[in-house]
């Protein structure tokens, strides 16, 4: 029984390790990496930031294919506007240096902010606008991204 037992629990490492070792990507080789904004803290969207150029920088060292995508949505949105993001210049930085970025603003949090404010949040050029945030990320998931909150 015990031999069973041990049998099973190896069987069921064995297969977490061996998803693990595949978690960013979708069988093409390339890594992938989503990071979630949902919160205007200036240290949370710096260590975001920090996150996406350490994992830009790691794989452009080793010759690795990669995306990253930051899905901004909810106070997180901030990141990705003009008027109100503490790390503009940043962002704008990035989007010109780092090609295989991606920025994704949340639709939903775009219509709330539009009927709070009166008129709708100017954002950064390189945003892409999608329908949720949350949607987003769950799409990411399914598509072999590995997504984390910093």
């Amino acid at each position: 029984m015990k031999n069973i037992i041990k049998m099973c629990l190896a069987m069921c490492l064995s297969v977490f390790v061996s998803h693990m070792a595949y978690a960013g990507q979708a069988g093409d080789g390339v890594n992938r990496l989503a990071l979630q904004v949902s919160d205007n803290d200036p240290a949370t969207l710096n260590k975001v930031l920090n996150v996406a150029a350490n994992f830009a920088r790691m794989q452009s060292e080793k010759g690795n294919m990669f995306e990253i995508e930051i899905v901004a949505f909810n106070a997180g949105l901030h990141m990705l506007r003009e008027d109100t993001s503490p790390v503009l210049d940043r962002v704008k930085n990035f989007s010109a240096s780092i090609p295989d970025l991606q920025f994704s603003a949340c639709q939903n949090t775009i219509n709330g902010m539009t009927k709070k404010e009166g008129k709708a949040p100017q954002l950064v050029e390189s945003a892409v606008v999608v329908p949720g945030g949350v949607g987003r990320l769950m799409k990411l998931d399914n598509s072999g991204y590995f997504v984390i909150r910093p």
